[in-house]
């Protein structure tokens, strides 16, 4: 298969994951970089081998010679850089969450499906040998009808910046977008999301926090203004549920982990358990599934196409699969996102409609 040509716009933390990712597989070549810090563009490229370097990513994206761009700036300039990117004929990947809020992210699924451009945004989740396991099971029956899922994440202590690690850009919510909802929940409410089927959102209720002590100095530096744990409850069209939970910061040592439950079954994502009744007997059972990814992987000549997000993107450049919804996916997730701020804020349940409506762009003019 051909080479797909790739242009990174930004260098930062998480394009760092991402080109190292694509190092690993044969028909990705990235050939272009751009960040407006000229010593970190000098230091990523030489790293990676990337030949062609700017400085302005409008530069990058007027390259006739690529297949795609990979966008992994902060969450507010998501939207204008993958808009002007497929405008000029670009497929794109672009990092999660897919804006910095539901109005942007709704515009670039809308302005990918006029240029007729794919729109891939990183949800590593969904690549998981656990997410794929459930997936098998829903999609056999072996559920039966799904009224439940939860969506859960946890970190006890783990704060961007104030805790320890990266940049104090991402507890600002004038660029992130917001806190432990936007940065982590994504992943596991997108997951759940994916495996229930993408059920239509009606009605949404929530509520976060930011109690956890931190060091003074960097709470003042850091102008930390964004949540560090998140609850909600979402109603779906049709009756079914989610409930979810995601913390930065918190003074427990578990939430159990995503689960989903149906009428013929549960399953719980990680440890990956299954949960029914056989001859009206209880059964919980355990699956090996390392087993199983790699007679899969032996049996099926695209199953590696499913091994992690970058993979999938490279196969479905090359039409080898057809790409996952993962832009409506995490479009959907950031109306969830949104509903529970503005839950918090109008101390009530809301509306699909009504968060839909109200949504205002956030995005940063690059």
């Amino acid at each position: 298969m051909k080479k797909m040509r790739i242009g990174f716009i930004g260098v930062g933390q998480i394009a760092k994951s991402h080109l190292k990712q694509y190092s690993e597989i044969p028909d990705a070549e990235v050939v272009a970089a751009c960040d407006v810090d000229e010593k970190e563009l000098e230091k990523v490229c030489t790293q990676y081998n990337i030949p062609n370097r700017y400085t302005d990513f409008r530069k990058l994206i007027a390259r006739d010679d690529l297949d795609a761009v990979d966008v992994c700036l902060h969450n507010n300039m998501h939207s204008p850089a993958t808009i002007e990117a497929l405008r000029a004929g670009k497929h794109v990947y672009c990092e999660k969450p897919i804006a910095g809020s539901y109005r942007d992210g709704e515009e670039m699924v809308k302005v990918s499906k006029e240029c007729k451009k794919m729109l891939h945004i990183q949800l590593g989740t969904l690549y998981s040998k656990e997410a794929k396991a459930a997936k098998r099971l829903i999609d056999d029956g072996k559920l039966g009808k799904i009224y439940h899922g939860h969506s859960a994440g946890h970190r006890r202590r783990g704060r961007p910046f104030v805790d320890g690690y990266g940049t104090d850009r991402f507890v600002k919510k004038e660029l992130a977008g917001g806190g432990a909802l936007f940065d982590m929940a994504i992943y596991h409410i997108g997951q759940i999301l994916y495996l229930m089927g993408r059920p239509p959102v009606e009605r949404i209720t929530g509520q976060t926090y930011q109690e956890t002590d931190m060091d003074p100095g960097r709470r003042k530096s850091s102008g930390y203004n964004v949540e560090e744990l998140a609850m909600g409850f979402v109603t779906f069209k049709g009756g079914s549920t989610m409930d979810i939970i995601e913390s930065w910061a918190v003074h427990l040592d578990s939430f159990g982990g995503s689960y989903i439950l149906g009428s013929k079954g549960g399953v719980k994502i990680d440890p990956f358990r299954y949960f029914t009744n056989v001859t009206d007997m209880v059964v919980d059972g355990e699956f090996d599934l390392d087993h199983e990814e790699f007679r899969f992987h032996a049996l099926d000549p695209n199953y590696s196409a499913y091994d992690s997000s970058q993979k999938h993107w490279i196969a479905a450049l090359q039409g080898r699969v057809s790409l996952l919804p993962t832009a409506e996916l995490t479009l959907d997730t950031m109306l969830i996102q949104e509903g529970i701020y503005k839950s918090v804020a109008e101390k009530r349940e809301l509306t699909a409609e009504e968060i839909a409506k109200s949504s205002k762009s956030s995005a940063v003019k690059l």
